[in-house]
């Protein structure tokens, strides 16, 4: 009798707890979706701001590198602030960043309203990702972190895509005006639905070099760094790699990229998965993937069926990616799990930017093989660096 009295309680925290975590998904899908959204209006953006793709790649660039500054430092200056308080203002100033882009007259200043955007990237992935296990402690604990970080592979299959679609119809300005107000809905529901999150260990800077005198620590971010790396540099430029197979029009492009986007959600809970058993093999193997399919995208992509098929396998691969790595760092760390999250955005955020700088230069220079050909090799040198034992 005690027991069933008991349970119903049980059943309402637990679904109010993963009402929560489900806020969390759509907070990482608003952030990840205003970073990557210039990646399907990359020609409609440089023809209208007068500059060529590998400059309009930039508003990749940018904000990547601002996250990475955010990231560590923002959990430093808001150490002892509630996380429901840091997260509704982080996802106000994304909406305000996303309408100053949406009406930006010229590049300068779309750049000023990116490097805000870079700014709420890295603060809500820092404070975010280590919510899950405080949410649903426990046997939970590795589900609910894949959920949260869900909201980045359907930022790809949902976010990315709509946006495209939304700027090749009404405008790519039309596309971030959506954003804006996608994001301040999710403010709004964060504040409605997360409870309080007082900060539990408030990080400071000294935290940091700590971790990384920690091997398993430094192995796991070293891995970090080359795989993301090498997955935007090819990624942040493979419509134009797509676009060069006979009979390839944008319709079609889009769809492929909607497979990719799906594949990548399935490959956020199969990573999960694998990482809640050995965090380590499974990013070795994510990382082999998706070098093995880039290379094969070089000669296969004339093709729209081989193309589509490497697309799906390099969706499913890099959607592990982000969970897998964040389970590893947190079980390398288990007494600092913010620090390091905050480390892994930093790094994570740092790739980001470099890989498309990286494929910019690229993509302006020897062209789209030479791209897939480097965001290949980094991401097979990944591999080994998994593998390696220090």
């Amino acid at each position: 009798m005690a027991s069933t009295q008991l349970s119903p309680p049980r059943t309402r925290a637990s679904a109010r707890s993963w009402a929560a975590v489900l806020t969390l998904a759509a907070a990482t899908f608003a952030v990840v979706t205003s970073e990557m959204l210039p990646v399907g209006l990359l020609p409609s953006l440089a023809r209208d701001l007068h500059v060529s793709a590998g400059t309009a790649g930039l508003t990749v660039t940018l904000p990547g590198l601002v996250a990475a500054a955010a990231a560590p430092l923002l959990p430093v200056v808001a150490r002892r602030a509630d996380r429901r308080t840091v997260l509704c203002a982080l996802l106000l100033l994304l909406a305000a960043a996303d309408l100053l882009t949406a009406y930006a007259p010229a590049f300068p200043v779309l750049l000023a309203a990116r490097l805000l955007v870079g700014v709420c990237i890295g603060g809500v992935w820092a404070v975010a990702a280590g919510l899950g296990v405080r949410l649903l402690p426990g046997p939970s604990a590795g589900r609910a972190t894949a959920v949260v970080f869900s909201g980045i592979a359907v930022a790809s299959v949902l976010g990315v895509p709509a946006g495209t679609l939304l700027g090749s119809v009404a405008g790519w300005r039309w596309a971030f005006a959506a954003m804006a107000g996608c994001a301040f809905a999710v403010a709004g529901t964060l504040a409605a639905v997360l409870p309080p999150l007082p900060a539990e260990r408030p990080v400071r800077l000294g935290a940091f070099p700590g971790l990384l005198r920690r091997p398993p620590v430094r192995r796991a971010l070293a891995a970090v760094a080359l795989l993301v790396t090498g997955h935007f540099t090819a990624y942040t430029y493979v419509r134009p790699v797509l676009q060069r197979a006979p009979g390839t029009g944008a319709t079609l492009v889009s769809a492929l990229l909607l497979g990719y986007g799906l594949a990548g959600v399935a490959g956020n809970f199969v990573g999960g998965a694998l990482a809640a058993r050995d965090p380590r093999r499974a990013l070795r193997l994510l990382a082999a993937v998706l070098g093995g399919v880039v290379l094969l995208l070089v000669p296969a992509s004339g093709s729209p069926v081989l193309a589509g098929v490497l697309l799906m396998a390099w969706g499913l691969a890099y959607g592990g990616v982000s969970v897998t790595s964040q389970n590893g760092l947190s079980a390398a760390a288990p007494h600092a799990p913010e620090a390091a999250s905050a480390l892994f955005a930093g790094v994570f955020n740092t790739a980001i930017a470099l890989g498309a700088l990286t494929g910019g230069r690229l993509a302006d220079g020897p062209g789209p093989t030479a791209v897939l050909a480097v965001g290949a090799a980094l991401a097979l040198l990944a591999a080994l660096v998994t593998g390696r034992r220090e």
